[in-house]
């Protein structure tokens, strides 16, 4: 695909051809393997699992459990696993009914993994919740700004307190597999020259005193998690839907295709790209745009999109956990 700034006469003749296409699909009744799949699923629907199953990545009080525990209540059965990899196997094996996931954080954007297992697992998303980050410098019993040493987090837990951390510059940083992974350890050590950034719950967990609280600089710092599982669910209230497709490598197909959402009046909330395995200079598209697979006008539009597109999947429809103003 090339980019290409685009005349006004040429939009007009996107148009006319999307207009064409749409005829010549209402004449025929049939879509392409994308729409088709995505008509599957909705008819293979399935009820919310009650007292579910949930998968997440990393260690009791992170941060990704809070999400799970946020979206499902306290009744769900979590279970932190080391990777993003194996929570994606979780679902796909039937050990999980769903996986929470972190999808993009306020301050440093997409998690790069997340969205390339998406593209790589037949999953579907079917909620998302949102969770304030909040880091704490936490201790065990005894502990002081004085004696610490050694400051322990996951890399992006350091980084987004460089901050309050350059303020010690004494303290050697050790990056940790996670957040709360790093809380367990320095419980477990019992070593007053040993902290941990994490989440308050972690402290509250494995018995540690909160030093300091909020050492990430940015108060507004928020993460993005995404309820994926095996099979669509359309629970009541899904307003946005999630999307990957690719396209023909030729000038203004990315213009057609933001063209349909014109014509649609449908708001495309996210667009990222991500190279295509085995391709090189390929990219598939991750979209994120409000409405509804079962309104009005939807049904059609999935059908130009998949006219349109070389690959098209529909990664499921949920009710968006972002307000905006």
């Amino acid at each position: 695909m090339q980019n290409s700034q685009l005349t006004l006469d040429e939009i007009d003749r996107q148009v006319e051809e999307l207009l064409r296409r749409r005829t010549e699909l209402t004449l025929s009744g049939t879509g392409s393997t994308g729409y088709a799949r995505c008509r599957e699923a909705m008819a293979a629907v399935r009820q919310p699992v009650d007292h579910p199953r949930v998968a997440y990545q990393g260690t009791a009080g992170a941060y990704s459990e809070m999400a799970a525990l946020s979206f499902f209540g306290p009744n769900a059965q979590c279970l932190g696993l080391d990777r993003f990899e194996n929570v994606f196997e979780a679902v796909h094996t039937g050990a999980a009914d769903y996986a929470v996931l972190p999808i993009e954080n306020s301050s440093t954007g997409a998690i790069r993994q997340v969205y390339e297992l998406l593209a790589q697992y037949q999953h579907y998303i079917v909620g998302e919740d949102t969770v304030k980050v909040e880091h704490c410098l936490m201790a065990p019993e005894g502990a002081t700004l004085d004696t610490i040493t050694h400051v322990y987090s996951h890399e992006q837990g350091l980084f987004q307190s460089d901050r309050f951390l350059a303020q010690h510059p004494n303290w050697e940083q050790v990056p940790f597999g996670d957040t709360a992974g790093s809380a367990k350890y320095v419980a477990q050590t019992g070593d007053i020259t040993k902290a941990a950034i994490c989440s308050a719950r972690a402290a509250e967990l494995y018995g540690l005193n909160i030093l300091h609280r909020g050492t990430n600089h940015n108060s507004s710092n928020t993460t993005r998690f995404v309820v994926v599982s095996p099979v669509m669910e359309l629970r009541p209230g899904a307003d946005k839907i999630g999307a990957i497709l690719s396209l023909p490598h030729e000038v203004g197909s990315l213009q057609r295709i933001l063209t349909i959402f014109l014509l649609h009046k449908l708001n495309l909330m996210k667009i990222e790209s991500r190279p295509m395995p085995g391709r090189s200079w390929e990219y598939l598209f991750f979209l994120e745009f409000m409405g509804s697979l079962t309104g009005a006008g939807m049904d059609e539009a999935l059908k130009e999109l998949a006219q349109s597109t070389s690959y098209l999947r529909i990664l499921g429809n949920f009710k968006s956990s972002i307000l905006i103003s």
